[in-house]
């Protein structure tokens, strides 16, 4: 890459770190795991970004090589992962309650599958369905229906507590 695409390509990470952490925090508990994804979805993407054409959202695309590096991540079988120790999610600085009622909604986005956590996370992030059916590489109509079926879900789970 030229100095010029690496200048952009650091502004368009610094602009979108959330992202990045937000799928880490969904899919991987460890924290020397999250460490490692970090900087390996960092990789994947600098290798990718000069087959970024723009036709999407820089941040969707970023969204798209994170999940598909904690994907494959997930699939190593010479990995062992903390499982039962959940960070907190939230900052120190937030209510208790408050801090147990993330919790409770990360926890039971965590127990769901790996394409309705990527739509709920996509969804919770802000993207249209249309944004989520080009990552998710299904119909904006199958996407409002699994939404739909993933909040009757949640709701469930979280009323179970």
């Amino acid at each position: 890459m030229s100095v010029a695409a690496d200048q952009k390509f650091t502004e368009l990470i610094d602009q979108s770190r959330g992202i990045i952490y937000k799928v880490i925090r969904l899919y991987v508990r460890n924290p020397e795991d999250e460490k490692d994804l970090f900087q390996e979805i960092l990789f994947q993407a600098w290798k990718s970004y000069p087959r970024f054409d723009g036709r999407s959202k820089f941040s969707t695309w970023l969204y798209r090589v994170g999940l598909n590096t904690v994907l494959t991540f997930q699939r190593r079988p010479d990995l062992v992962r903390a499982t039962d120790n959940l960070e907190p999610v939230g900052g120190s600085d937030h209510s208790h309650e408050r801090n147990e009622s993330v919790d409770a909604l990360y926890q039971a986005i965590r127990e769901l599958n790996d394409i309705d956590r990527m739509i709920v996370t996509l969804h919770l992030d802000g993207y249209e369905n249309e944004e989520i059916s080009e990552i998710a590489g299904i119909t904006k109509n199958h996407v409002a229906v699994k939404l739909h079926r993933i909040k009757e879900t949640l709701t469930r789970k979280l009323k179970d507590l």
